[in-house]
């Protein structure tokens, strides 16, 4: 299989990632990577770790591809497409927030934009729906995490009360452009929270718990952190329930026993276990009368551009692992 890739919006910290996976992919070729900004540039004179890997430019035009990723800003995606006609017969994965969500409760969580029905990207949701989809909006980083934590007991129906999230990021989940809390000697040894209760990413969060628990009316209460670290996002999630451990535990275990990239345990976990990974690691302890789910993965690869290549693979109908099996780092 020789699948042609474009992207769109490559210059960007998640361009450069989404690159250096997509050079190993056995079964595809990189066509084009299209940037504005950088039109005419070597590639590797803005990614440089790719210096090497790839003698492409970046390019103003957009050229034909088999599969299209938009890395645009959060409000462009929705403009790119209004402005160029892709092929109808093309794939297309969407990295911003401009399509994850859809008015009310949904049974198939999708949207339509220019003709094109857009199918929420998460594979433990809803594996099936992105097997059959030309259109994909990737989740969000955060969302990706905290979502995870909650599936199983989502469908379990097991949310009477509300939901707590304590939740870490790195600071390549900020991007590439410079702001006050991304610089080196505002961000090293320091930690803060940001939109405290109202982040962006609880919309897609309430929408997937009612796909799985329709009567679900509860509040999440999300406290998110910037971290003094660059990769990964370490969630801790609480709520309650009359379960004992040992069936909580069965009942994650049971959801995920498919999954390629979720694992389920008892023990402690870390984000080094996960950083430069596709995977996305829960542990499932009770504590008084509170299950506790920690959850932690790569905010650039399972919370992004590793997600949209998994999704790409099962759009495609290859394996859905192709191209992650990506070693972690240790130390």
């Amino acid at each position: 299989m020789n699948i042609k890739a474009g992207i769109i919006g490559g210059a960007g910290m998640t361009g450069g990632e989404l690159l250096r996976v997509l050079l190993n992919h056995p079964h595809l070729k990189v066509t084009f990577v299209h940037s504005r900004s950088q039109a005419g540039n070597l590639i590797s004179s803005v990614h440089n770790d790719l210096f090497g890997e790839t003698s492409m430019t970046f390019t103003d035009t957009i050229g034909e591809a088999d599969v299209y990723f938009l890395c645009l800003g959060h409000g462009e995606s929705r403009k790119f497409l209004e402005e160029n006609a892709l092929s109808p017969t093309s794939l297309l994965i969407d990295l911003s927030q401009d399509f994850r969500l859809k008015e009310g409760v949904v049974e198939d969580r999708s949207t339509v934009m220019g003709g094109r029905e857009f199918i929420y990207g998460l594979p433990e949701l809803q594996k099936e729906a992105i097997q059959k989809a030309s259109s994909i909006a990737n989740p969000g980083c955060f969302a990706t995490a905290i979502q995870l934590a909650l599936l199983p007991a989502a469908k379990a129906s097991l949310f009477k009360t509300d939901i707590h999230v304590s939740a870490i990021t790195g600071s390549t989940g900020a991007g590439l452009k410079p702001m006050s809390t991304t610089g080196f000697s505002w961000r090293n040894n320091n930690i803060s929270s940001y939109k405290v209760f109202n982040h962006q990413h609880l919309l897609e969060i309430g929408q997937s718990v009612r796909q799985l628990q329709d009567d679900f009316e509860q509040d999440i209460n999300f406290i998110p952190y910037r971290g003094n670290f660059s990769r990964g996002i370490l969630a801790s999630v609480y709520f309650e329930s009359d379960l004992e451990e040992k069936e909580i535990f069965k009942l994650y275990e049971e959801y995920y026993r498919d999954s390629a990239f979720t694992f389920v345990t008892s023990d402690a976990i870390d984000l080094k276990q996960v950083v430069n990974t596709n995977k996305c690691l829960l542990s499932v302890q009770k504590h008084g009368k509170n299950i506790l789910v920690t959850s932690v993965i790569d905010n650039l690869l399972k919370g992004a551009v590793g997600q949209a290549v998994q999704n790409m693979n099962l759009m495609l109908g290859l394996e859905e692992t192709t191209a992650l099996k990506l070693k972690t780092i240790a130390f």
